[in-house]
C-alpha cells in the first residue's frame, strides 16, 4: 500500500491526532480519539518492515515491523509547527523496496499561552483639554500562540481607574490597538490643578475577549496630566503706522497635538484681515495698522487635522492698535460764527472755537491748545477778544462791542497739538440789543368749536406778532407759549422762524368729559432777554377760546389683558377672575364672552365675574384665551397648573434589541416620558418587576434622570422576542407608578448592528412559470441523487463478494482514516 502513496501529510495537536493522506487519485482521512498518538502503515510485498528519517524531534517514531507511526512525547506548536519526515519500506535484507516518501506533520496550536505586555509598567502624558478619542499613548501585548487563530487575538480594556471622581471614566482604550485617549468627560474635566496623576489598570485577554476561558493579563498605566499648551495669549498691543519690514511676528500659539494645521477665523467680516498664522502657530501682522481706521481687532485661531476637522477649541486673539500723533487738528466749523449783543459786558463768554483731533482721545496726542493770531479790524483796539488756551472759549477782553464801530470782526485762531498746527477762522457778528417787545396783531382771536376726536396735529389757529428789533436775530425771533388755560399741555404752538407766524396745534387727544372749554391766554417773547428797563406788557398777550363738543365713546377696560393661573382640577363654578370696564359717558356696561370654544367659562354680564363652566384639562390646552366683549374686546388668559395625573411611559421611538448570540456586556438605553409638566416627571425611577425570570435574565442601571440601561445578565438567550416587565415611577407627590412590558428582540444582526428583516414569504410567491421551473429542477436533483446511491450499492456488493474478510477490514480502516 505504501507504494501507491506519493506523499503523506499529518496534522497533530495535543488533543487530537489526525492523518491526512493524499495521492493523485485518492484522499484519505484518519481520525483518532483524544488520547490516540499513533498511526499504522501497511506494507506491500516484498516489503516486511519500515524505516523513518527526517525531523523527528526525538518524539516521533515508527515501529519498523508493524508500520505504526507514533508520538512518544508532546508536540509544541510554539517550538516547531511542521515536522517533515520520510518513510521507506524494506525487504527482509533491509533493502529499500519503495520510498522514501515524504510525510508532513502539521502541529495544530491550542490556547496554552497567556498574553504578555511588553512593559511591566507604562507611563504616559496627556494635556488638559486634549481632543476626546485622540490617542496619547499605547500599550502592547503579545501572545505566543498561533497568530492566525483566535488564540492570539487580543482585546484590551480598562479594569480600574484610580481615582475616578466622576460617574464616567476620564480615559478610554481601543480594544484592538491598545490606544489610550481621553473620553469626552476626560477632555472636559481633566485639570492638573485638581488631579495631576491617574493610575489605570489595563487588562488584555486572548480569544478576542469573547470567552470566559480566555487568558488574561493586566498592567498598571501611570498617566500624568499636564497643563494645556493651547492658550490664548494676553492682549497684544501694536503701534500704528509701524515702519518695520512686514510681516512682523507678534505672538505664538501651540496646540496640544502635533502636526495640526493652524488657521485664522474672523469674528468681524472685514475687507481684509491684516494678520496671518504660520504652520508652526506664529501669528504675524502683515502690514502697518492705522488706529484711526480701526483701533481694535478680534479674531480666532483654529486648529484642524488633515481631514479638515477641528482639533482644539478656537482661541480668541485680541489686538489693540496703539496711537501715535499722526493727525493735525481740524476746525469743526470754518468759519466759526459767533453773535454778540452790543450790551454784552467785558469778560463775558461769547462762544467757543471747536476743533478736533483724530488721535486717541484723552492722550497728549489729541490735546489741543488755542491762541488768537490776529484780529481784523483792529478798531477801536487790537485786543478786543481773549481765548482760553485749553478750552477754546472766546471772551470779551475788557469792554462791550458797538455795532457803530464795526458790525463784524474776523479772527485767526491758531490750534496746535504737540506736533501739528491749524488755523481756524472766526467771525464775530455784533447784533442789535433786544429793546423791542413782540406785539400781537390781535388782542383776541375769538373762538373755535371742535369735536373731541379731532386728530392730533390739527392746526386750530394761526397767530402773528411783530418785533422791531433787527430781523433774523435772537432779539427779533418770537417764541409763542400758552400762558394760561391749558393745564395738561394738550396744545402746542410752533413758530415759523422766517415770518414769526405761530401755529396752534392739538398736541394730545381732546376729551369733552375732562375739559369741554379752553380759555387760552397766549404770550409772545424773544429768545434773547430784554435789556434792562424794558418789560413785556399786554401788547405781547392775546386770548383765544376753544369749545370741545362731545363724541359718543365706547367703554374702556381697566386692563388690556387679564391673566390668572389656576389648577386644572378646580371645581365647576369656581370664580377665576373679575374683569372691569367703564363707559366714559357714565353709562352702565354689560359683559359677554366670545371664543370660548371649549365652553369652559361663563361670565356674569353685570359684574364681569368669570367662573368655570366645565372641568378644565391642561393636557387638552395649557393656555386658554377668550375674548371679553363690552362694546370693545380684551383678552382673558387662563393658565392651568398641572397636577400629576399621567403615569410615566416607555418611549417607543426606536426598537429594543440585542444581537444574537448574546456575548455578554451589551446594554441598550431606554427612555421614560410623561405628559405632565417637568416638575412631576423630571426624574424617573426604573426597576424590574419582582418576577423570577425578569430578575434572573435582566438588570437595569441608572443613566440619568430620564434614561436607564437595560442589560442581559447572561448569554443563554434564544433567538426570539422577550417581554421585560419594568416598573416606572415619577417624582410627583404622590408618585404615579406604571408597569410596562418592554418588548426586547434577540435577533441576528447585519454588519450595521441592526436586526435582519425576514421577508414575508406570502408577498413573494413565484409565478406559474417560475413554479414549473423550480419543480423540474427539484426532480432532476432527486433523480441524480437516487442514481448515485443505486450505483454505489452495486459497487459495494461486487467488492464484498470478491474480497476476503481481511481485505474488507483493511478497506474499512482506509475509509475511516
Amino acid at each position: 500500500m505504501l507504494s501507491s502513496i506519493p506523499s503523506l501529510s499529518l496534522s497533530l495537536s495535543h488533543r487530537l491526532c489526525g492523518l491526512m493522506w493524499r495521492s493523485q487519485k485518492h484522499e484519505f482521512f484518519f481520525y483518532y480519539g483524544k488520547n490516540a498518538k499513533k498511526m499504522t502503515f501497511f506494507p506491500s510485498s516484498p516489503a516486511v518492515s519500515f524505516r523513518m528519517s527526517g525531523e523527528k524531534a526525538g518524539i516521533i517514531d515508527i515501529e519498523s515491523s508493524t508500520g505504526i507511526l507514533y508520538i512518544n512525547g508532546s508536540l509544541d506548536w510554539e517550538t516547531k509547527q511542521v515536522h517533515k519526515l520520510q518513510v521507506e519500506s524494506l525487504d527482509g535484507n533491509g533493502s529499500v523496496v519503495k520510498g522514501p516518501f515524504p510525510v508532513t506533520i502539521y502541529v495544530e496550536d491550542i490556547n496554552d499561552n497567556p498574553p504578555e505586555f511588553d512593559q511591566k509598567k507604562y507611563f504616559g502624558v496627556v494635556r488638559q483639554n486634549s481632543r476626546p478619542g485622540k490617542p496619547f499613548m499605547y500599550v502592547h501585548a503579545t501572545d505566543h500562540d498561533d497568530p492566525t487563530t483566535p488564540h492570539a487575538q487580543l482585546s484590551y480594556s480598562i479594569l480600574h481607574h484610580f481615582p475616578n471622581p466622576y460617574e464616567e471614566m476620564l480615559f478610554q482604550i481601543d480594544n484592538v490597538t491598545g490606544a489610550i485617549s481621553p473620553s469626552r468627560t476626560g477632555s472636559y474635566y481633566l485639570d492638573p490643578q485638581k488631579q495631576d496623576t491617574f493610575t489605570l489598570v489595563v487588562s488584555v485577554r486572548d480569544m478576542a475577549g469573547k470567552t470566559i476561558n480566555a487568558f488574561t493579563s493586566s498592567v498598571d498605566v501611570i498617566i500624568t496630566v499636564m497643563e494645556s499648551l493651547w492658550k490664548a495669549p494676553p492682549t497684544i498691543y501694536i503701534k500704528e503706522n509701524s515702519t518695520q519690514v512686514h510681516p512682523v511676528n507678534i505672538s505664538k500659539v501651540q496646540s496640544n497635538e502635533p502636526g495640526v494645521i493652524y488657521e485664522l477665523f474672523e469674528k468681524e467680516k472685514l475687507p481684509r484681515l491684516p494678520f496671518s498664522v504660520s504652520k508652526n502657530g506664529d501669528i504675524y501682522v502683515t502690514e502697518p495698522l492705522d488706529r484711526e481706521e480701526k483701533e481694535t481687532y478680534t479674531f480666532f485661531v483654529v486648529t484642524k487635522d488633515s481631514k479638515g476637522e477641528l482639533v482644539d477649541k478656537p482661541l480668541q486673539i485680541h489686538i489693540i492698535v496703539e496711537d501715535i500723533n499722526d493727525n493735525p487738528p481740524v476746525c469743526q466749523q470754518n468759519p466759526t460764527i459767533i453773535e454778540v449783543q452790543e450790551n454784552e459786558i467785558g469778560g463775558s463768554n461769547i462762544g467757543t472755537v471747536l476743533a478736533t483731533d483724530m488721535d486717541q482721545k484723552d492722550t497728549l496726542n489729541s490735546r489741543l491748545q488755542f491762541q488768537i493770531q490776529s484780529q481784523e479790524p483792529g478798531f477801536p483796539t487790537k485786543n478786543l477778544f481773549y481765548i482760553q488756551q485749553d478750552t477754546g472759549d472766546l471772551q470779551l477782553s475788557g469792554r462791550s462791542l458797538s455795532k457803530r464801530d464795526s458790525a463784524k470782526y474776523f479772527l485767526k485762531v491758531l490750534v496746535t497739538d504737540t506736533k501739528f498746527q491749524t488755523v481756524c477762522d472766526v467771525e464775530v457778528h455784533v447784533i442789535d440789543i433786544n429793546d423791542q417787545i413782540p406785539i400781537f396783531e390781535k388782542s383776541d382771536y375769538a373762538n373755535v368749536t371742535v369735536a373731541e376726536n379731532i386728530p392730533i396735529g390739527t392746526v386750530l389757529l394761526e397767530i402773528q406778532a411783530t418785533d422791531g428789533d433787527e430781523p433774523g436775530t435772537g432779539s427779533s425771533l418770537i417764541i409763542y407759549q400758552v400762558k394760561e388755560g391749558d393745564p395738561n399741555n394738550t396744545l402746542i404752538i410752533e413758530t415759523d422762524s422766517e415770518t414769526n407766524r405761530g401755529f396752534l396745534k392739538v398736541n394730545k387727544a381732546l376729551d369733552f368729559e375732562t375739559m369741554p372749554v379752553y380759555n387760552l391766554v397766549i404770550n409772545a417773547t424773544n429768545r434773547e432777554p430784554l435789556v434792562p428797563n424794558v418789560q413785556y406788557n399786554s401788547s405781547s398777550l392775546t386770548t383765544f377760546k376753544i369749545f370741545v363738543t362731545n363724541v359718543d365713546e365706547p367703554p374702556v377696560f381697566l386692563n388690556p389683558v387679564y391673566k390668572t393661573e389656576v389648577s386644572e382640577d378646580i371645581p365647576v363654578n369656581t370664580l377665576v377672575m373679575t374683569v372691569e370696564a367703564y363707559d366714559p359717558e357714565g353709562d352702565s356696561v354689560r359683559y359677554s364672552l366670545e371664543g370660548d370654544v371649549r365652553q369652559w367659562l361663563r361670565i356674569d354680564s353685570a359684574t364681569g365675574k368669570v367662573y368655570t363652566a366645565a372641568r378644565l384639562d391642561r393636557e387638552k390646552q395649557e393656555i386658554y384665551s377668550v375674548d371679553v366683549v363690552v362694546s370693545e374686546q380684551t383678552f382673558l388668559v387662563l393658565h392651568l397648573h398641572d397636577v400629576n395625573d399621567n403615569p410615566p411611559q416607555i418611549a417607543t421611538d426606536y426598537p429594543t434589541f440585542f444581537c444574537y448570540p448574546v456575548s455578554g456586556g451589551e446594554r441598550t438605553l431606554i427612555q421614560a416620558i410623561d405628559a405632565d409638566e417637568q416638575f412631576f416627571y423630571s426624574k424617573f425611577t426604573f426597576t424590574l418587576a419582582n418576577e423570577m425570570n425578569a430578575r434572573n435574565n435582566w438588570e437595569i442601571s441608572k443613566f440619568n434622570a430620564t434614561h436607564a440601561y437595560l442589560s442581559p445578565k447572561h448569554a443563554n438567550f434564544e433567538e426570539k422576542t422577550y417581554e421585560v416587565p419594568i416598573i416606572l415611577n415619577d417624582n410627583g407627590n404622590p408618585s404615579l407608578e406604571n408597569k410596562v412590558n418592554l418588548k426586547v428582540s434577540i435577533c441576528k444582526c447585519s454588519s450595521e448592528n441592526s436586526c435582519f428583516i425576514e421577508i414575508d414569504r406570502e408577498h413573494y410567491l413565484p409565478t406559474a412559470g417560475q413554479a414549473i421551473g423550480i419543480l423540474l429542477a427539484v426532480l432532476i436533483v432527486i433523480g441524480t441523487i437516487l442514481g448515485v446511491v443505486f450505483w454505489r450499492m452495486k459497487q459495494k456488493e461486487k467488492k464484498e463478494k470478491s474480497q476476503p474478510k481481511d481485505a474488507k477490514d483493511n478497506a474499512e480502516l482506509d475509509r475511516l482514516a
